[in-house]
C-alpha cells in the first residue's frame, strides 16, 4: 500500500526552510493537495474529476487543486518540503517523514484504516511460526515490515528468526513472487489480491489482524490549516459529499474510482471489503478520538525508534510529541510535531459546512 523513505538531506533543507516561511501562516485561497492510488484514497481522484471538489471550493470562494502522485513517497517528501498544503499519508509515514522532519502536520480527514489489504503470504501450507528461518520479500521500513513485526511477536518471534529481508520495490512484487526463489512476502493490495489469486498463494497474517492500526489519512500543514480555515470546511464538505455516495453503493461513482486504480468494480468492491472506511463523519470522528488510536501511536513510533527511522538524531521513540484531540499529548510535549484534530470532521458531522 505504501511505502516507506527517509528524507534526503535536500529535501531536509527544503522542509527546514518551508517550516521557517510558513511559520506564521497566511491567508491564501489557493490550496494543493497529493495522493496516490490505493482503495481508500480514489475518492480524492473522484473528487478532482467529477467537480465536487470544485463546487465546494467555490463554495469557500478558494480554489483546491488535487494532484495524483505516482510515487507515494515523493508526494509525503514534497508536502514536507511545502510544494503541498495537504497530503495522503499513513499515521506511521506522517510520524516518521513530515512530523520527524519537524513540518507540524494536522489531520484533517481520517478516511478508512486497513482491514485485510495488508497481507503475509506464503507458498503452499503455513502459518506465522512457519516464517522463522525463512527469507521475506517485502518494502522495508514500510508499513509491510510494521505488519511483519507485529506478527512475529503474536508468534513469540522476532525478525532475528528470520533467514532475512529482501528489500522488494512494491513494482516489482508480482514479478518477484512468480520466481521461485521468493515464497514468503508481505505485500497490500492491488497486489496481494493478484497474488492470492494463485492457488498456492496462503495468507497467514494481515491488517485485519491488528484494526486500526494502519490508518490512512490527508494530512495538512498545520501552519496553513489554522491560518485558512475555508480550506479544511471545502474538503471536508467534499469528502463526506462522496462518502455518502460511495455508502449508498452508487456504482457510478464506485466504478469511476474502480477504473481508475486500474480494476473493475469487482475488484474495487474486493478491496474496499478489505477496508474499514469512516462513511460517515461521526465514524471517523469516534475513531480519532478513541483510547486505542494514542496506544497504536505509541507502538508505532516505537517501531520507528527501533528501525532508526524517527527523524534524524531521535533519541527516544518520545522524540516526536503526538497530540489528541481531547488535549493529551504522547510523546515530547516541547516537540508536538502531529496532531491528530477532529475540528473538519465534527463540523461535517453537525451539519455546520
Amino acid at each position: 500500500m505504501k511505502k516507506f523513505a527517509t528524507l534526503t538531506s535536500a529535501a531536509l533543507l527544503l522542509a527546514s526552510t518551508a517550516s521557517t516561511a510558513m511559520a506564521d501562516g497566511h491567508v491564501k485561497t489557493e490550496f494543493k493537495m497529493a495522493w496516490t492510488i490505493y482503495v481508500g484514497w480514489m475518492p480524492w481522484g473522484y473528487l478532482e474529476d467529477s467537480g465536487i471538489m470544485d463546487k465546494w471550493a467555490d463554495k469557500y470562494e478558494i480554489d483546491v487543486e488535487i494532484v495524483q502522485i505516482n510515487d507515494y513517497i515523493e508526494g509525503i517528501n514534497q508536502f514536507t518540503a511545502g510544494a503541498f498544503d495537504a497530503v495522503g499519508a499513513t499515521n506511521m509515514d506522517a510520524l516518521s517523514i513530515p512530523a520527524g522532519g519537524g513540518v507540524d502536520t494536522t489531520t484533517l480527514i481520517v478516511g478508512d484504516y486497513s482491514n485485510g489489504n495488508d497481507a503475509i503470504i506464503i507458498k503452499g501450507e503455513g502459518d506465522v511460526s512457519s516464517l522463522a528461518g525463512k527469507t521475506v520479500n517485502l518494502v522495508e521500513l514500510s508499513v509491510s515490515h510494521y505488519l511483519l513485526a507485529r506478527a512475529l511477536a503474536s508468534a513469540g518471534l522476532s525478525e532475528r528468526d528470520l533467514e532475512g529481508l529482501v528489500n522488494t520495490s512494491d513494482a516489482d512484487m508480482i514479478a518477484a513472487y512468480a520466481t521461485d526463489d521468493v515464497t514468503h512476502l508481505v505485500t497490500w493490495n492491488p497486489m496481494a489480491a493478484e497474488i492470492l489469486a494463485d492457488p498456492v498463494a496462503n495468507s497467514v497474517y494481515d491488517s485485519s489482524d491488528i484494526p486500526g492500526e494502519i490508518v490512512d489519512i490527508m494530512w495538512a500543514n498545520t501552519e496553513v490549516l489554522e491560518a485558512n480555515p475555508a480550506f479544511g470546511k471545502a474538503v471536508a464538505g467534499a469528502w463526506f459529499e462522496v462518502m455518502e455516495l460511495m455508502a449508498a453503493g452508487d456504482e457510478e461513482v464506485l466504478t469511476a474510482m474502480a477504473e481508475a486504480s486500474g480494476t473493475d468494480l469487482a475488484g474495487y468492491k474486493a478491496q474496499l471489503a478489505a477496508t474499514e472506511m469512516f462513511y460517515t463523519p461521526a465514524e471517523a470522528v469516534a475513531f480519532t478520538e478513541s483510547e486505542e488510536l494514542k496506544t497504536t501511536m505509541v507502538s508505532v513510533a516505537e517501531f520507528l525508534f527501533e528501525n532508526g527511522i524517527l527523524g534524524e538524531g531521535a533519541p527516544s521513540p518520545d522524540f516526536v510529541g503526538v497530540e489528541y484531540p481531547d488535549g493529551t499529548i504522547t510523546g515530547d510535549s516541547s516537540n508536538v510535531k502531529l496532531r491528530f484534530d477532529t475540528t473538519y470532521m465534527q463540523m461535517a458531522a453537525d451539519g455546520a459546512l
